[in-house]
């Protein structure tokens, strides 16, 4: 890994969720077809990008059942286990509604409601991923959605993984499609004669479902467009080498556009940590993706000391932050920007993407700016509550009349004042 001072630091924005146009241009075209032809279009585009020809995309009781007879009886109690801390992190989150009652007899509150229906995108491929499944059903279910639907691209045999739909029995899931890509997205949207549409569409994909997510946007609501992942650990001395390393290297295994970055203001750590890179991607699986990934978009920044440390980590807002120094949940203070924030040695990333209950759908490509890890308040709206008393309207009637006119809006002025008229007749 290359060693940086602070005014070499780079940008970690990656603009991958951006398309060619020629795949903007092939999203549109499957959407397009989606929304006129229905299931013929969703069977066309499985048999030409899954080579499956899929009769039924509906998941069958029978093909789950067998699903646990796929494995065993420990990956379920884990599942289980797992269900279990991501719930009981996520009722923390849950807000009543409320109601506040002024002194002149005004009523105002807020009214929070689960969303009807959401559709929940579980990517394929060549892995497996349950864990996403409870990342995004679980809160969704702790909000109170009643209808949530999940769809994976089925394999070659027209299947999906037994612990992707372990996973979802366990989480609660009653409709499972076997149909992925930009056409999932699509029929998720705005429904097929098999799917009917939902309110809002969650969960990772490839660069399709990606711009999929996008273009559906509007007609209904998204998590977010989410870009490849990214680790920062800030360390001092203390740290080990070879456990940042590790941690380091399980971001970078995910994707070649991964980015892994060690800010610290040891050059000891530095450079046993460079090494110890080094010796550990040559002993990965996965070693050709997370060699490309940190040598593209791996870094080390030595800095003057802890304070400007903390200033490095703000600046690239990741969206996984490690803090192993001495005193290190003293700094959890001044961290303004990060998805999630992992405290000490035995914290490693990995614990909170299956484990430890907090969401692992978090911003990505410096957007912890603004943004925050999918929540409980994504599967929920709100509406105000207005009950305002005769009292009260006697009082400010002529205020909001006044201000209506200000802005040129006559009949809002006089849909005030006919109240105003009829009270004093």
């Amino acid at each position: 890994m290359k060693i940086l001072k602070v005014n070499e630091l780079v940008s970690i924005k990656r603009s991958v969720e951006a398309g060619t146009s020629e795949q903007l241009a092939a999203v549109k075209s499957i959407i397009g077809a989606v929304r006129a032809r229905g299931d013929e279009a969703l069977r066309e585009f499985t048999e030409k990008f899954d080579r499956v020809r899929v009769s039924s995309f509906l998941v069958t009781e029978q093909e789950i059942a067998a699903a646990y007879g796929q494995v065993s009886p420990e990956f379920v109690a884990i599942v289980r286990e797992a269900g279990e801390n991501i719930r009981f992190f996520h009722e923390k989150q849950l807000r009543p509604s409320w109601m506040t009652t002024e002194e002149n007899g005004t009523v105002l509150g807020q009214k929070i409601t689960p969303l009807d229906s959401v559709g929940v995108y579980v990517p394929g491929g060549t892995a497996a991923y349950p864990s996403s499944v409870l990342m995004n059903v679980i809160p969704a279910k702790v909000a109170g959605v009643k209808r949530i639907v999940m769809v994976s691209p089925p394999d070659k045999a027209g299947q999906l993984p037994p612990a992707v739909l372990v996973a979802a029995k366990e989480a609660g899931v009653e409709e499972i499609y076997k149909v992925g890509g930009a056409q999932a997205v699509a029929a998720l949207a705005y429904g097929t004669e098999s799917i009917a549409s939902v309110d809002k569409i969650t969960g990772p994909g490839n660069i399709f479902v990606a711009l999929a997510k996008r273009e559906v946007f509007g007609d209904v609501d998204i998590d977010m467009i989410a870009g490849p992942s990214e680790i920062a650990i800030l360390a001092d001395d203390t740290a080990h080498a070879d456990e940042v390393a590790a941690d380091l290297l399980s971001q970078a295994e995910h994707d070649p556009r991964a980015c892994s970055v060690l800010v610290t203001p040891s050059r000891l750590l530095a450079e046993a940590v460079a090494a110890e890179v080094e010796r550990q991607l040559a002993l990965l699986p996965r070693r050709d993706i997370a060699e490309r990934s940190i040598a593209d978009y791996g870094a080390i920044y030595l800095t003057t000391d802890l304070d400007e440390a903390v200033e490095v980590v703000n600046e690239l807002a990741p969206e996984h932050l490690e803090i192993i120094t001495t005193g290190a949940i003293e700094l959890l203070g001044k961290i303004r920007h990060a998805g999630a924030i992992f405290i000490g040695r035995y914290s490693s990333e990995p614990v909170g993407d299956y484990f430890a209950g907090p969401n692992h759908v978090l911003p990505t490509n410096g957007t912890a700016r603004f943004s925050s890890p999918l929540n409980v308040d994504d599967f929920q709206k709100k509406s105000s509550v207005i009950i305002y008393s005769q009292k009260a309207f006697a009082e400010n009637s002529g205020k909001i009349a006044a201000f209506a006119r200000m802005e040129g809006l006559e009949a809002h002025a006089r849909a005030v004042e006919a109240r105003t008229l009829r009270d004093k007749s």
